[in-house]
């Protein structure tokens, strides 16, 4: 366990690698994952193809040592209506090709606070922002756009996206499509995992993932570093195409989350 002298010193520069490269806004739990990295670099620890990390620093004692460090203040969900900001009386007659999903609610949050929604011209909303409001649905609808969902890689990460149409109250014409986290892009990334108790996993993922979830893992979104996490979900939900394949293949990747995230 870090000395909590060791850890006051390194949260400055924690901070500096979090923000990188532009001055992000990052939460509070994005910058502990951060000081995990600098506490327990994973290339100086294992190597191999694929692995996770067990979290070395209790987030208690980050807490205790955080003070006055810049993170995201994250507010409470917001279930105002949207449009209410413009005059335009027809708002929802417009299309809307994409919409984000996150499952957690300070992700969705930083995500917003970056510029995501601008940059990628693709609301974002939290599982705490559910359902969608029905004129977005029918903005949805109308041109079979697409609601991406992000996701945890843990047992009820997946579970949260084998609900969100009916979460989100989302018709039939608009496509759900899971981005991840998986296990396997847990592993590629070498991300930290919190430990839990041996569980029953979902029947989507593969043999391998379904082991990894098995053991009680659980890899969050805020272990994504997060210059990499804005830069993927931007690609993915400009950019993704669905891959030929049988059927039966397509309706399991697409239950399982398919899209590849970075290595680094």
């Amino acid at each position: 366990m870090a000395h909590p002298g060791v850890i006051e010193r390194l949260l400055p520069l924690a901070v500096a690698r979090a923000t990188a490269p532009s001055g992000l806004q990052v939460t509070e739990r994005q910058l502990y994952y951060e000081l995990c990295r600098l506490l327990a670099p994973a290339h100086r620890l294992r190597t191999g193809p694929g692995f996770t990390l067990r979290v070395p620093l209790r987030y208690s004692t980050f807490r205790a040592a955080l003070g006055e460090q810049p993170v995201l203040s994250v507010p409470p969900p917001d279930r105002e209506e949207p449009g209410r900001h413009t005059p335009e009386p027809d708002l929802f007659d417009y299309g809307l090709p994409r919409l984000l999903i996150c499952r957690s609610h300070e992700i969705a949050h930083m995500l917003r606070a970056n510029g995501l929604p601008m940059e990628s011209a693709c609301p974002v909303l939290s599982a705490a922002e559910l359902p969608v409001h029905p004129g977005v649905a029918s903005m949805l609808a109308g041109v079979s756009g697409t609601a991406y969902v992000l996701h945890d890689a843990s047992i009820a990460g997946f579970a949260f996206a084998a609900r969100v149409r009916e979460l989100a109250a989302l018709p039939d014409e608009v496509a759900v499509v899971p981005l991840g986290l998986r296990p396997r892009h847990a592993e590629a990334m070498h991300l930290f995992h919190l430990p839990g108790p041996p569980t029953e996993p979902p029947p989507a993922p593969d043999d391998r993932e379904r082991r990894w979830l098995a053991r009680g893992h659980t890899v969050e979104l805020e272990a994504v570093r997060p210059a990499a996490l804005l830069r993927t979900v931007h690609r993915l939900v400009r950019g993704v195409r669905t891959p030929r394949a049988p059927l039966s293949e397509l309706r399991r990747t697409r239950d399982s989350g398919f899209l590849t995230w970075p290595v680094a």
